[in-house]
């Protein structure tokens, strides 16, 4: 299939998703026309236009804000470069230059390296946990804090679910491998690569693929199937690794200026949150779904070859790991601290219950049943 066919592809699915499920929408007949003044909002993203999944959520988290006010707040999407340069959303934000962002919160650890666990860290949270720490253990009250810092309101607003391990172009059979290899990887991840010996670096979407056409990396970590296989990094790397240490479960952030939040009426809070929620769901779905096809894709049609990354290197990955962690208990600031110690209570939490729940569940799946 080619790219331009399967983005149209995506977009399609992407639609007949949004109609399916009303779950978090406000019904605008209820509670009538909004009071106040019509809104008309400006929203960069970190993502490439009609991208499937990431710049579709985007679009279709803007898309429910307009629909479930009645139009009342309309907001308008600029995508990567279009209005600001993708890591810049954060700072046109915070600044008033645009009124929202969509994007992965971890590209702002420059900014305080608590940013980074309200998408995923290395060995972190998967989608499911996320979401309970963020709604029910304590996280949205941290991410507030740490958000008013910046003048940014945060909201969860979609969710890749478990990414691979990324693409190289040599194949990785031991740690001295990864060793002078330069690999795309923000946030933590890209800081735990360094420990053992790679170089790690941060470009966006849509720089990944000259890069690793040119040679200017020697692999990278996008999101996972679908997204691979719309950017076709098959075509410049083979060897497609699993499972990811990285994003288990990478949450995305609907971040609002702090002042336009603040001056909201409530019906109005209760919308963005509302289309934060809607979206969510449907981006855990969506990317379920066509992750399946898309890998299937990449190994029949593609020949793409599916590796698992061998236990001493995800051994010393975790190590690794082990040693960012307690560095920034040591030496983060407060509020990194106390972001850290919540996010590890509320992981161990979740970890007890997963055991003996979807863990062993699937354990057993694997071993006594098969279609």
């Amino acid at each position: 299939m080619g790219r331009r066919k399967f983005l149209a592809g995506g977009a399609v699915g992407a639609a007949a998703l949004t109609s399916g499920c009303d779950c978090g929408s406000v019904n605008p007949e209820a509670i009538g026309a909004l009071p106040g003044r019509r809104r008309e909002l400006k929203m960069v993203t970190t993502w490439p236009k009609d991208f499937p999944g990431l710049g579709t959520m985007a679009e279709r988290t803007a898309q429910f804000i307009t629909e479930m006010s009645s139009g009342a707040m309309r907001v308008q999407v600029f995508s990567a470069g279009e209005l600001v340069p993708a890591f810049e959303s954060f700072d046109a934000v915070s600044n008033g230059v645009a009124d929202m962002y969509h994007g992965a919160d971890y590209y702002w650890v420059g900014k305080s390296q608590g940013w980074p666990f309200f998408t995923a860290v290395p060995f972190g949270m998967t989608t499911s946990e996320i979401m309970a720490w963020i709604e029910f253990g304590g996280g949205q009250e941290l991410w507030d804090e740490l958000g008013a810092r910046f003048r940014i309101k945060p909201l969860a607003a979609g969710n890749t679910g478990h990414q691979m391990g990324g693409w190289f172009k040599r194949p990785i059979d031991s740690l001295e491998d990864l060793r002078g290899r330069v690999i795309r990887m923000p946030g933590l991840g890209g800081e735990v690569l360094r420990r053992v010996g790679a170089s790690a670096v941060a470009i966006s979407g849509g720089e990944i693929y000259p890069a690793l056409q040119s040679g200017a990396i020697d692999g990278t970590e996008w999101v996972g199937p679908w997204n691979d296989l719309a950017f076709g990094f098959y075509n410049e790397a083979k060897y497609y690794y699993w499972p990811g240490f990285h994003e288990p479960g990478a949450q995305l952030t609907l971040g609002l200026n702090l002042d336009i939040w603040e001056e909201m009426t409530p019906a109005e809070q209760s919308i963005i949150i509302g289309a934060c929620h809607r979206a969510n769901h449907l981006s855990i779905a969506e990317f379920a779904h066509y992750n399946a096809v898309a890998l299937r894709q990449l190994v029949e049609e593609h020949g793409v070859e599916l590796r698992q990354m061998p236990d001493d290197v995800f051994a010393a990955l975790g190590s690794a790991a082990q040693q960012v962690y307690e560095e920034i208990a040591s030496d983060g600031d407060d509020i990194t601290r106390r972001i850290f110690e919540s996010f590890k209570a509320s992981m161990v939490r979740s970890q007890e219950w997963g055991r003996i729940s979807d863990e062993a569940y699937m354990a057993a799946r694997r071993s006594a049943f098969s279609f």
